[in-house]
């Protein structure tokens, strides 16, 4: 009896050290392969923002960092500031609304990006499509707010069924318009 469980002991033993040995080594190639790709995902990432600031400010041609604010970039032409591009986000029916929003000079909406949402899909995820967003272009902070009267033109008309996602959207957007008003007046 005492070599049989001499024998299963040393049977577990081995396994286990089987099981160590793979683990040692599968750990060793998955560190290689994330230093190796690093500096390309990175890379990646550059180039995504970029894609993301050019599609909501296509007329700028060059992108800068604001100083002390995360996540904040100007958007210029030829040296001359022609919109601010902050993150915005509130609270949607399905959760958190995350967004980039272009803000001109002048404190008027340019365009928004959502950049990750879970509203209702068929109902408020219609807010990222352009007969929605659209309505935003050239609003200021007085008309950034949600109507549900089709002959109001001046302020933004809700999505049908969506009433909760088109107020989120439109209170990310009037916040960033008024983050950007308060910035350019000196504010932070």
């Amino acid at each position: 009896m005492n070599a049989e469980h001499a024998e299963n002991n040393n049977s577990v033993l081995k396994i286990a050290l089987n099981l160590a040995g793979a683990c040692v080594i599968s750990g060793i190639i998955i560190a290689v392969i994330y230093f190796l790709t690093i500096d390309i995902a990175n890379q990646k990432e550059i180039e995504l923002q970029n894609l993301s600031l050019k599609s909501l400010v296509a007329n700028a041609d060059q992108y800068t960092p604001v100083e002390g604010k995360t996540g904040w970039y100007t958007a210029s032409k030829d040296g001359k500031v022609v919109a601010y591009v902050i993150p915005s986000e509130s609270k949607g029916y399905g959760g958190t609304i995350k967004m980039l929003v272009a803000v001109g000079p002048d404190n008027k909406v340019i365009k928004y990006t959502i950049l990750s949402a879970s509203e209702t899909p068929g109902l408020g995820d219609k807010a990222s499509k352009p007969a929605f967003s659209d309505q935003f272009a050239g609003k200021t902070a007085d008309n950034l707010k949600v109507t549900k009267d089709p002959s109001d033109k001046e302020d933004i008309q809700a999505i049908s069924g969506a009433t909760i996602s088109s107020k989120a959207v439109t209170l990310a957007v009037k916040n960033a318009v008024d983050e950007v008003s308060k910035f350019a007046k000196g504010g932070n």
